[in-house]
């Protein structure tokens, strides 16, 4: 059958109609079976290519265990073929639903390799248009104990508003429920109708029907140098200045880029993985240069005349400083790469000796804090009246040079 003749058949397919008649066509087309398989959000791999395809399955999640990736570590490239090979399988179930393909990308699409890594996010904002989706494995926690009367985590969650489950392994367990309570009267079909109507919307109004496949002429945008420009900027107008001199008539900043000879001093100057965080390459992230992106210690060499001697050490000593005089030192310290749980700090600690390390050198040559962290850390006031300036560069992702365009006046 043609594809003209197709939509004449069927509303949902006529790009020409407007959204609501689409939805609402496509709606009238579906069984329950199809309608619970477009509320249900599962994780690539627990749902294989078949089980996408037979239960209309809506979105797949790719969370950050290696098993979800195409390979390690993985390029633009092994993403897309991924991503198209599940959408294949799904455009083949009974009316053609595509899903909806979702990924921790909380700053850039980290987990490609060589993409350009924006700064964490402090704050996400909602928008005015969509569907509400569970966290992970979020209605199993309306019960005390958790899951404990799962039935009534379905019951409680679907009635109060929750559009799409995201159950990434117990899935059929949630299917075979969701449809219980709707023949049993529990969840009205009405209620069915609006979540599967807001799921469809917004597949309808991003393209996913006309356009499901992954665009691979944009692939060698990935990690360009626009984006890294745009995440350059967004660096230097996401830092804090916390502390600028001892004496307010007179800034520490900006620094001299003229300076005979600068210390730079910490493990976080030259690490792009403690730079970038967690949600990079692997979910908790972790040290070294996991990807493509210049540290700050690269970014301090870059922006300084080229006589300015730049010495750099990880942890310095008392011998760090014999027979030499510095025009002044930059300190950065902060915490390990990580994510959720793996960040908890209850006393929040400076990690990594930070403390003594910033104590040694701002004893001996003026000096500049910068500090990576996602979350609160604490300095001492006796190390704040010690330091002659402190920026909170928060996580600031792969373009570490957009911190020193601040700290030298760029």
């Amino acid at each position: 059958m043609s594809e003209a003749t197709d939509s004449c058949r069927f509303i949902y397919k006529d790009l020409n109609q407007p959204i609501e008649a689409r939805v609402v066509d496509l709606l009238s087309h579906m069984s329950l079976k199809e309608k619970v398989g477009q509320m249900t959000c599962t994780e690539n791999p627990a749902a294989s290519p078949s089980t996408i395809k037979d239960l209309s399955i809506g979105a797949i999640l790719y969370s950050f265990p290696a098993s979800c990736y195409p390979t390690e570590p993985a390029s633009a490239t092994d993403w897309a073929d991924m991503v198209d090979s599940l959408q294949k399988a799904a455009l083949e179930s009974h009316l053609g639903f595509p899903i909806i393909q979702m990924c921790d990308s909380i700053h850039g699409h980290g987990n490609v390799f060589g993409a350009t890594v924006f700064p964490h996010n402090i704050g996400l904002g909602a928008t005015r248009q969509g569907f509400i989706l569970s966290g992970w494995e979020g209605i199993d926690t309306v019960c005390e104990p958790y899951r404990a009367d799962y039935r009534h985590c379905v019951l409680t969650s679907i009635n109060a508003g929750v559009d799409m489950n995201m159950e990434p392994f117990q899935y059929e367990e949630y299917f075979e429920t969701l449809i219980s309570l709707i023949e049993s009267g529990e969840i009205p079909m009405s209620r069915i109708d609006d979540a599967v109507k807001r799921i469809l919307e917004v597949k309808f109004i991003t393209g996913l029907f006309e356009h499901p496949f992954a665009d691979r002429s944009l692939l060698d945008t990935v990690g360009c140098k626009v984006h890294r420009e745009l995440a350059r900027e967004a660096v230097r107008k996401s830092l804090i200045l916390l502390k600028n001199g001892k004496d307010l008539e007179k800034p520490f900043l900006p620094l001299d880029k003229n300076a005979r000879r600068i210390l730079v001093i910490g493990r976080h100057a030259d690490d792009l993985g403690y730079q970038c965080g967690g949600w990079t390459i692997t979910k908790y992230g972790t040290s070294g240069r996991i990807t493509i992106g210049t540290t700050i210690l690269e970014g301090i060499k870059e922006a300084v005349e080229e006589h300015s001697e730049v010495i750099y050490e990880q942890n310095p000593s008392s011998a760090t400083f014999e027979g030499l005089e510095f025009s002044f030192a930059i300190v950065v310290v902060g915490k390990p790469a990580y994510a959720e749980s793996k960040g908890y700090n209850v006393e929040l600690k400076n990690p990594f000796e930070g403390a003594n390390v910033i104590n040694m050198v701002a004893e001996r040559v003026p000096t500049l804090v910068v500090l990576i962290s996602g979350r609160p850390l604490v300095l001492e006031p006796e190390l704040l009246e010690k330091i002659d300036a402190l920026v909170a560069a928060w996580l600031p992702g792969s373009q570490g040079e957009g911190v020193a365009d601040v700290v030298f006046g760029d």
